[in-house]
C-alpha cells in the first residue's frame, strides 16, 4: 500500500510538472484582481485617468504640456481602450488586471530561469495573494503595466545575456522603452540591470548570477556595448518626457513630502499593502537571497537599487511616494521563492497561504474604498445618488475646494449622466488643457438668476455654508438658504435656494 501510495504522489507531481511555470500563479492572479473589482468607487487618481482618457488626443497633448506629462503616455493607451471598450468602472481596470496576470506568469518564469521551476513557482503564487497585487491590479493607474514590464524587460535581460544576439536585444530594448514612457521611476530598475551587465562582461555570467544552471561556466559576453545601445531609445524616448515633467514638478507633487528614514521602515507595508505580510515578504525574501549566493544579485538589486536611488532624492526634492516602486515587489517575492524552493512543497504552500490569510483584511478593505487611510472613503457614488433623486432643471451645482486633489467635479460628473450645470465655471478643463477648470473671479454675478444650486463640499459639516471660503462663500451666504443636507462618507451635498425678494 505504501508503495502504491508513494507512486501515486510522484505522478502527482510528475502531471504537475507538465503544466507550464507560469499558468497557476497567473490564473490565481487573474482569479483574485477579478474578485470584487467594481466594489471599490474610481478614488482621485482614478478620476484623473477618467478624465484624462475620454479627451481626444490632441487635448491629451495640451494637458501634458500643462501637467501629468510623465503620466501622458499611459492615458493615450487608456484613450485607446476606452474608445473600444468604454468606461466603466471595470473598463477602465481591466488593464490593470490582465497586466498583473501576465507579470505573476512572467515572474514564475523568470524565477524557474533564475533558481528553479519550484522557485518560479512560489514565488508567482506569493505575489499573487499579496494585498498589494490586488490594490495595483484594480486600480486604473499605470503601476500594474509597469510591473509586468519591470519583470518583462528583466526576463529578457537574462535571456539576452546567456544567449546574445541583436533579436533578443531588440526586444530587451522595447520593454525597456516601455518602461520608462509608461513610469518614469521605474527606469530605476537600469541601475540593477547595469551592474549585472557590468559584472557579466568583466567576471562572466556565473559572477553575475544569471549563468544557465548546469552552464556555469559560460564564456563571458565581452560586448557589453549593445546593452548600452538597447537603453539608447529610452533615453531618446524618455528623456524629454522626463525634462518636461520635471518642470511641472512644483504642481504635480504639492502635496509630497521630503523622505524621511522612517519612510524606508514603512515601506514593505505600503507596497504590499499590509504592513504584516510585507514584513512576512521580507523576512523570506532575507532567506532567500542568503540561500541564493551569487545568483541573489540580480533580484536583490533589482529591489534595492530603485528604493535607495528613490529615497536618496526624495531625501532633497519631493518625490517619495512608496506605489511608485511597487514594481519592485515581484523581485522581493522572487528572493521569497528562492527561500520556498528549498523546503518541502507543502511547508512551502503553507508559507504561501499563511500570506494570503494575514492579508484578507486589507484585501477585504482596499475593496471597499481605494482612499488612503481606508477608514477615510469619498462616497462620490452617494452624493451623485442624492443629486439625481432630486435634481430639477435648472438647478446648478458649485463644489467646494474647486482645485483640490479630491477632484469633486470629476467625481460627480462621472455617476451622473446628466449632471446639474456647473454654474461658476468659466473655462472648463478639456478647454484649459489642466485637470480642474476655472472659476467665475465673481461669483455673485455668476450665481445671479439661478433658483437652486446644490453645493458640494469636502469633509463633514452640519453648515455646509460655513465651510466655503472666500467670494464664493459670501455670494452663496448672501443670496441662498439651507433647505437640506446631506452627509456621505467624506462628503457633505446641500440643497440650496435662492432668498425671496433676491
Amino acid at each position: 500500500m505504501g508503495t502504491l501510495s508513494e507512486q501515486s504522489t510522484r505522478s502527482g507531481w510528475d502531471r504537475l510538472r507538465r503544466v507550464p511555470v507560469w499558468l497557476p500563479p497567473a490564473l490565481l492572479t487573474l482569479a483574485v484582481t477579478l474578485t470584487g473589482l467594481g466594489s471599490a468607487q474610481l478614488w482621485r487618481d482614478e478620476l484623473a485617468t477618467w478624465s484624462a482618457a475620454t479627451r481626444s488626443p490632441d487635448d491629451l497633448a495640451r494637458l501634458a504640456g500643462t501637467i501629468d506629462a510623465a503620466t501622458g503616455p499611459y492615458y493615450l493607451l487608456m484613450h485607446v481602450w476606452t474608445t473600444v471598450v468604454g468606461d466603466s468602472t471595470i473598463a477602465l481596470r481591466v488593464p490593470a488586471v490582465l497586466a498583473m496576470t501576465v507579470a505573476a506568469g512572467l515572474l514564475a518564469v523568470l524565477g524557474a530561469r533564475l533558481v528553479d521551476r519550484r522557485g518560479g513557482l512560489f514565488a508567482g503564487l506569493l505575489f499573487a495573494v499579496l494585498p498589494g497585487t490586488s490594490r495595483y491590479g484594480q486600480e486604473a493607474r499605470p503601476y500594474a503595466l509597469a510591473t509586468m514590464l519591470a519583470v518583462l524587460a528583466t526576463l529578457l535581460l537574462v535571456t539576452a545575456l546567456r544567449r546574445p544576439s541583436w533579436a533578443r536585444w531588440a526586444g530587451y530594448a522595447a520593454a525597456v522603452a516601455a518602461l520608462g514612457l509608461v513610469h518614469l521611476i521605474a527606469l530605476t530598475l537600469l541601475a540593477a540591470h547595469g551592474l549585472v551587465v557590468l559584472l557579466a562582461w568583466w567576471r562572466g555570467p556565473a559572477a553575475a548570477g544569471i549563468a544557465t544552471p548546469g552552464h556555469p561556466t559560460v564564456e563571458r559576453d565581452r560586448r557589453v556595448w549593445r546593452w548600452v545601445v538597447a537603453v539608447v531609445p529610452v533615453a531618446l524616448l524618455a528623456g524629454p518626457l522626463l525634462l518636461k515633467a520635471r518642470t511641472q514638478q512644483s504642481r504635480q507633487l504639492n502635496w509630497v513630502g521630503l523622505a524621511r528614514l522612517d519612510d524606508l521602515t514603512a515601506l514593505p507595508g505600503g507596497v504590499a499593502q499590509s504592513s504584516v505580510v510585507g514584513g512576512l515578504l521580507v523576512g523570506v525574501a532575507a532567506l532567500g537571497a542568503a540561500r541564493l549566493g551569487r545568483r541573489a544579485l540580480l533580484p536583490v538589486s533589482a529591489v534595492l537599487l530603485p528604493v535607495l536611488l528613490l529615497f536618496t532624492v526624495g531625501a532633497a526634492v519631493p518625490l517619495w511616494v512608496p506605489r511608485y516602486l511597487v514594481f519592485v515587489v515581484p523581485f522581493a517575492c522572487l528572493l521569497a521563492g528562492a527561500a520556498l524552493a528549498a523546503v518541502a512543497a507543502p511547508a512551502a504552500l503553507v508559507v504561501v497561504v499563511l500570506a494570503g490569510l494575514l492579508g484578507l483584511p486589507d484585501q477585504a478593505a482596499l475593496r471597499r474604498t481605494h482612499e488612503w487611510p481606508r477608514s477615510a472613503p469619498v462616497d462620490y457614488t452617494g452624493v451623485a445618488r442624492v443629486i439625481a433623486d432630486g435634481q430639477r432643471p435648472g438647478d446648478a451645482v458649485v463644489y467646494s475646494p474647486r482645485h483640490s486633489w479630491l477632484f469633486l467635479d470629476l467625481g460627480i460628473e462621472y455617476h451622473l449622466a446628466n449632471p446639474p450645470r456647473d454654474v461658476l465655471v468659466t473655462e472648463d478643463e478639456v478647454r484649459r488643457g489642466d485637470l480642474w477648470a476655472a472659476e467665475c473671479p465673481q461669483p455673485a454675478q455668476c450665481l445671479a438668476g439661478t433658483p437652486r444650486v446644490w453645493l458640494v463640499v469636502t469633509g463633514r459639516h452640519a453648515e455646509p455654508l460655513g465651510a466655503v471660503p472666500g467670494a464664493k462663500g459670501d455670494a452663496l451666504r448672501a443670496d441662498f438658504t439651507v433647505t437640506q443636507v446631506w452627509q456621505r462618507p467624506g462628503l457633505t451635498v446641500a440643497l440650496l435656494t435662492s432668498r425671496p425678494g433676491r
